[in-house]
């Protein structure tokens, strides 16, 4: 009985050393529900200031305490890789700026009111993706696959999130929920639900956006599965911005007061409604062979005494072994070879190559509604009835792509992963015609390319990727992209971080730069030529000290973009300017020649006791602002105090500030759900110039987190777009909650 008590502590304690394997492999830089990162210790999840998730075990002795922990990654949406997931903050540091659709330090523009359409006004941070261009304002709500993060956890994990403000006439509300749960120590799944609702403080404003997640994994040795089902549906309501910006910026040269929802607006009942589905599935094969692991003295198992190996053997064989010692000796040795035979040899995995396939279908239907007529609002009409209007949109992307690769790290000579793949990708668009028929556009593209890259070590990282297109409208573009990171350690307190990125790419502009067919826009753009972009940045960063450096420089040639095109429908007073003086229409452009982008960022962090204060500020410069505007300076800046009470409420009391010097921002323009330049030929408007500051009190005790925080208490006077023609929300007062459960 002794023996076979041996033989299952040993094969435990080689299970044991296994996890403790998998667990190293395995430790990483995860992020918590909310979107903010947490660090890991042992694998498990704790805040940055050592404070563990949930609810405190230790009070429980009499029961059995709920294991917490767990650990995040992202996808590489192209081949599937598993990438940990980034450590950009504490869990609870700043949580008053999560839900800001202007973003987390204020670098977005966006109509005011929660969840409606942005862009980054930090050229240098502005993302491509291979997403359906009519989709990439709402970065804010609906993110992409290479952000969101699968979970593997000791126990199942529930995140409750709530945020508010205003009343039900005027006020914001986002509820969100994440589930994750494992079914075995290799597989899990999970659900996201958000759900947004902006009745908006100006007339004809409200956004509403839904959307759920669902998701599945498989970690085998051999053999990984991830697959990813998401649909959001969002409805906007569009105003068309306010009849007369004077309401905002010289509010003394009316004979009353106006609230902000008694502005006069420029369109009523008119919607964008957009409805999307995501599915995407990856897998992959391992080949490779099985290593022994070298177990540390403290977990290899003991061999058992002779006696205890005697007494597994019945009473009378040990009763003649006692009178015979040779005989004693032969059963010993043959036990004890018995016993070396039975035991559990701890092996390891070692992937050398793999082959994998990924599938990934998105779908959308866009929607222009209209139920009243928009007056002079519009410059063209191209069909149907102008207060009757429902524009529909329709276009869907299915993607293929086999992979190989060989895998880094597999022994001291492989010191870099290399990926070769292909691509196929089919997609349709379903344009309108008149108001009953439509016309369907298929491209077919064939893509192959390869990745080089090394991400094990502690001082040089390096990833270049590249593709080239063999068939279909993109024929002939290519992209090559580079990145390289140096780690050098200064001393004992402090270490450098060197980063470097290069890419070159041309490509065919994006469909709807193409084809677009509606009811107030219209055009057909076979003859665009190719973009074609160069871009080099570096960065230096000082992990200690708190210091970062970025430089970047960007030339593209034939720049592509959006454009207003205003005509004027007020003939009677030609000196009045007005958003009511003119109609509006919009068009694609192409410059001839190349435009230039130079950027330059720098950010310091203070610490003095419980003082903080943390700033960056950051300097662009465009070659020809009437078609690439940029503000010359974006600023953000952060003072507050932390400290804890009773050692167990972190406390965060502070305010910050969001500025950008002032330029002639693009305008949003409803009928193709985009921002454009404005127009050189008529009255432009500036905005900027005008700091939005905010107040909070961000507190984080156990396993939950709040915040109060007054918004925008600077509301007065001033040009207080970040928008042309659509205001800032007044102050208001937020309010946010964040609960995580372990059961």
């Amino acid at each position: 009985m002794r023996t076979l008590c041996a033989m299952a502590a040993c094969t435990l304690l080689a299970l044991t050393a296994q996890a403790q394997v998998r667990r190293t492999q395995d430790r990483q830089v995860g992020e918590d529900f909310d979107g903010s990162a947490t660090e890991r210790d042992n694998g498990y999840i704790q805040d940055g200031d050592g404070t563990t998730w949930g609810r405190d075990s230790t009070k429980h002795k009499k029961s059995k305490p709920i294991p917490i922990g767990q650990f995040q990654w992202v996808l590489e949406p192209r081949l599937g890789t598993v990438i940990d997931a980034e450590n950009n903050d504490t869990v609870v540091h700043n949580f008053q700026n999560w839900n800001n659709t202007d973003g987390y330090r204020g670098n977005y523009s966006y109509l005011g009111n929660i969840g409606s359409p942005r862009f980054n006004r930090l050229y240098m941070e502005r993302e491509r993706t291979d997403d359906f261009l009519l989709l990439e304002p709402f970065s804010y709500f609906r993110g992409g696959l290479s952000d969101f993060r699968f979970t593997n956890t000791l126990s199942p994990i529930t995140n409750l999130a709530y945020h508010s403000c205003g009343n039900k006439q005027n006020g914001e509300d986002r509820i969100r929920a994440y589930f994750a749960t494992n079914i075995n120590h290799v597989s899990g799944i999970g659900l996201k639900c958000d759900y947004l609702y902006g009745r908006g403080y100006y007339t004809n404003s409200a956004n509403s956006i839904f959307g759920i997640t669902g998701y599945g994994y498989y970690r085998g040795e051999k053999y990984d599965l991830h697959a990813y089902l998401n649909t959001n549906h969002a409805k906007m309501y569009e105003n068309g911005g306010i009849e007369n910006d004077y309401y905002i910026e010289h509010p003394e040269t009316f004979p009353q007061s106006y609230s902000s929802t008694e502005i006069p607006v420029m369109l009523s009942e008119t919607w964008n409604r957009n409805n999307e589905q995501n599915l995407y599935l990856t897998h992959r094969y391992n080949i490779g062979y099985h290593k022994e692991i070298v177990l540390p003295d403290s977990l290899k198992p003991q061999p058992p005494s002779h006696n205890e190996l005697l007494e597994a053997l019945s009473d009378s064989i040990r009763q003649a072994l006692r009178a015979d010692s040779t005989a004693r000796a032969l059963a010993i040795d043959s036990l004890m070879e018995q016993w070396k035979a039975q035991q559990v040899t701890p092996m390891e995995f070692i992937p050398v190559a793999g082959i994998s396939h990924t599938f990934q279908l998105q779908n959308l239907v866009h929607a222009y509604i209209g139920r009243s007529d928009p007056g002079t609002y519009y410059t063209n009409h191209y069909f149907g009835d102008k207060a009757n209007v429902y524009d529909r949109t329709r276009a869907m992307s299915i993607r293929n792509t086999l992979g190989l690769s060989l895998r880094e790290g597999f022994n001291k000579w492989a010191q870099m992963g290399i990926s070769l793949f292909a691509t196929h990708r089919l997609r349709t668009y379903d344009l309108l015609q008149d108001d009953s028929l439509s016309h369907r556009y298929n491209e077919h593209d064939i893509s192959v390319g390869g990745v080089i890259s090394r991400t094990q070590g502690k001082l040089f990282h390096f990833n270049v990727d590249g593709e080239l297109w063999l068939a279909g409208p993109k024929l002939g573009d290519f992209r090559i992209d580079g990145k390289a990171q140096f780690d050098f350690p200064l001393g004992k307190r402090d270490s450098m971080v060197l980063e470097a990125h290069a890419n070159i790419a041309t490509e065919k502009p994006d469909f709807f730069f193409r084809h677009y067919h509606s009811q107030f826009a219209w055009w057909d753009n076979g003859d665009l030529s190719k973009e074609m972009r160069t871009r080099a940045e570096g960065s230096v960063r000082l992990k200690h000290l708190g210091t970062r450096l970025k430089v970047g420089f960007e030339n593209v040639s034939h720049y592509t973009h959006f454009a207003m095109v205003k005509t004027r429908v007020n003939t009677e007073n030609a000196a009045s300017n007005l958003p009511t003086d003119f109609s509006n229409a919009v068009e694609v452009r192409q410059t001839a020649g190349s435009v230039q982008v130079f950027s330059a960022a720098i950010a310091q962090d203070f610490k003095l006791g419980p003082v903080h204060w943390e700033n960056e500020v950051t300097y662009q410069k465009s070659s020809s602002e009437s078609v690439l505007p940029l503000p010359a300076l974006n600023v953000y800046t952060n003072l507050y105090l932390l400290f804890r009470v009773a050692k167990v409420l972190r406390v965060q009391l502070g305010g910050d500030m969001r500025y950008f010097t002032s330029y002639y921002a693009p305008e949003w323009t409803p009928c193709i759900q985009q921002f454009a330049v404005q127009d050189d030929s008529s009255e432009k408007l500036k905005i900027g110039n005008y700091p939005v500051i905010n107040v909070y009190a961000n507190l984080h005790i156990k396993h939950c987190r709040l915040y109060v925080a007054v918004n925008h208490v600077n509301a007065g006077t001033g040009r207080s777009y970040q928008s042309p023609h659509y205001p800032l929300n007044p102050f208001t007062i937020h309010f946010g909650v964040s609960w995580n459960f372990f059961n």
